[in-house]
């Protein structure tokens, strides 16, 4: 395939600063960087999470939910009534991981998953501690969008998101696009960060993928798994993150980056911060120089977000996964593209 390097004037320095995979940027809406392979799709991680919290905006400006609702208010199978919606978006449900964890096929189903979550005891008392809830964030998520609106969170994406914008970017890839997924291939450092104490919630938190890395396979391109696996072009999710207004209202633009719970991880001690849904800046900076950034970060080194007060959107997608330590593909990008405006 073709390498695309598109790059208006006045930002070359950020060519010069990336290395591998695909990044873009958007001003205002428009794109001023692509770089990467011209017609490659590339699975994106945990930026996955930053799509299913627009569609929760989305349905929170509709009115359809509420922050302090509980969650068994939209889903009657839920087995826990105290937890509430924001404790979901803020990764405060107690809800981390599943006990016993699941098979890695358990992974692609989806409402197989919606009913194991239903009925998981907590880790601890919903509001109580911050835990990264790595998978279940996706089938909590993911529940409560189908129990309000009858469609998957997958659907819900593509039609209301995704089509009015123009967006090659899915959570549950059309199988007839497999041919143009890139290959993802692992550093030898790759690995969750971990500083924690009781590697039995690790285990709960990341379940098969702790060991298995199934994310070449296309079953896990076509299947949906919220938290983990959307698959699109940097160029669309930066054109996502630039475009946030013409599909929803400030007020909830507003609502979706104010902070509702910061802290490190209580598994892994990987201090965390977040809006409704959407990954907040902390003081390592992931998501570029600006305090007021927003989005998400992923796995293996990917970072996807906008900068409001500079209206920029911005996609960062490695096919090298590398861990957090040492990686500084995304911020020596982010850092370029802020010297450029």
């Amino acid at each position: 395939m073709e390498e695309r390097r598109s790059i208006a004037p006045g930002f070359e320095p950020v060519a010069a600063a990336f290395e591998d995979g695909f990044f873009a940027a958007s001003i205002d809406g428009e794109l001023v960087v692509d770089l990467g392979e011209d017609d490659e799709l590339v699975l994106i991680f945990s930026g996955t999470k930053g799509l299913v919290a627009i569609c929760l905006l989305a349905l929170i400006e509709r009115g359809r939910l509420r922050l302090d609702e509980p969650v068994a208010t939209y889903w009657p199978e839920f087995s826990q009534a105290d937890v509430l919606v924001r404790h979901v978006v803020s990764h405060t449900a107690g809800l981390p991981g599943l006990v016993p964890a699941p098979e890695l096929e358990e992974l692609l189903d989806a409402e197989r998953m919606e009913q194991r979550i239903a009925a998981q005891p907590p880790f601890w008392p919903a509001g109580e501690r911050l835990a990264y809830h790595a998978l279940t964030y996706g089938w909590l998520c993911g529940g409560l969008v189908r129990r309000i609106d009858g469609r998957t969170i997958g659907r819900f994406f593509a039609d209301e998101i995704a089509a009015p914008l123009g967006l090659e970017l899915w959570i549950g890839l059309p199988p007839a696009l497999e041919p143009r997924v890139a290959e993802l291939v692992r550093a030898p450092d790759y690995g969750v960060i971990f500083a924690g104490d009781d590697r039995s919630l690790l285990e709960a938190q990341y379940g098969p993928l702790l060991t298995d890395f199934p994310w070449n396979e296309p079953a896990f391109h076509t299947s949906e798994i919220p938290a983990a696996n959307a698959i699109g072009t940097a160029r669309s999710i930066a054109l996502l993150y630039g475009r946030l207004d013409r599909i929803l209202g400030p007020r909830t633009l507003t609502l979706g980056r104010t902070e509702l719970s910061r802290g490190v991880c209580a598994i892994t001690g990987f201090p965390y911060a977040f809006g409704v849904g959407f990954e907040l800046q902390t003081e390592l900076g992931t998501l570029g120089p600006p305090v007021g950034a927003f989005g998400h970060t992923g796995s293996g080194g990917s970072a996807h977000g906008a900068w409001p007060e500079e209206r920029v959107g911005f996609s960062y997608a490695p096919t090298e996964l590398r861990s957090f330590d040492g990686d500084e593909r995304a911020r020596r990008l982010l850092a370029a593209l802020h010297a450029c405006l």
